[in-house]
């Protein structure tokens, strides 16, 4: 198992980075505000979880070990691969997910793409005794109401900062792929990663 990669930022992709270890470049797969907080030509270290499938090797990394823990941990439920598991991270902190879990929320496991409501019925079955309890603080406060920006745009404000773009080229991305992102309707949170990659689209046809 690789454990972590720690290296300097060769590249950065809508869903990957390319560290450089010993100059060989190694490709891992990271959820949208993992992305953001990297920078190319800076040193990171990611913990990382190696996906081992018959026609591929695929790395998924993380800001720390606990993410990776959950990660894996979701993918013992039937039906949760790597992707999904992925996108369960990415909508969601490891917390938020043990407090989902643990107080039976269809609603936050339905916020995620590709998790309707029989299937957030059958995971909240399965996962309710593997997640274990929260570890960190209190849920923030961001629940109590609707004044701040909708999520994806903070994920995505934060993702194209992270790949070198500025405030400004960030907001009118996120403004030209607005109607895709609310075309989804009924509250459902978009697939940041979707997002992430018609915005960059929209700003290379803008330079």
């Amino acid at each position: 198992m690789i454990a972590f990669v720690q290296g300097p930022v060769a590249a950065l992709a809508p869903d990957a980075a390319v560290i450089e270890l010993g100059g060989v470049g190694m490709s891992v797969h990271c959820a949208p505000a993992t992305l953001a907080a990297l920078r190319v030509g800076e040193r990171t270290k990611l913990a990382t979880s190696l996906v081992v499938r018959e026609d591929s090797l695929t790395l998924y990394g993380f800001a720390d070990d606990d993410e990776r823990q959950v990660f894996e941990l979701l993918q013992t439920a039937s039906g949760v691969g790597p992707r999904l598991a992925q996108a369960m991270l990415a909508v969601h902190r490891p917390d938020a997910l043990r407090r989902a879990v643990a107080a039976g929320d269809e609603k936050a496991l339905t916020a995620v793409p590709g998790i309707g409501k029989k299937g957030a019925q059958k995971l909240l079955l399965e996962l309710k005794d593997r997640l274990g309890a929260p570890v960190g603080g209190a849920a923030p406060a961001a629940a109590a109401g609707a004044a701040g920006p909708a999520p994806w745009r903070e994920q995505l404000h934060t993702a194209l900062l992270g790949l070198g773009y500025a405030a400004r080229e960030a907001d009118e991305a996120i403004e030209a792929v607005a109607p895709q992102a609310e075309a989804a309707g009924g509250g459902a949170v978009p697939p940041v990663s979707t997002l992430l990659r018609a915005a960059l689209q929209t700003l290379n046809r803008t330079r």
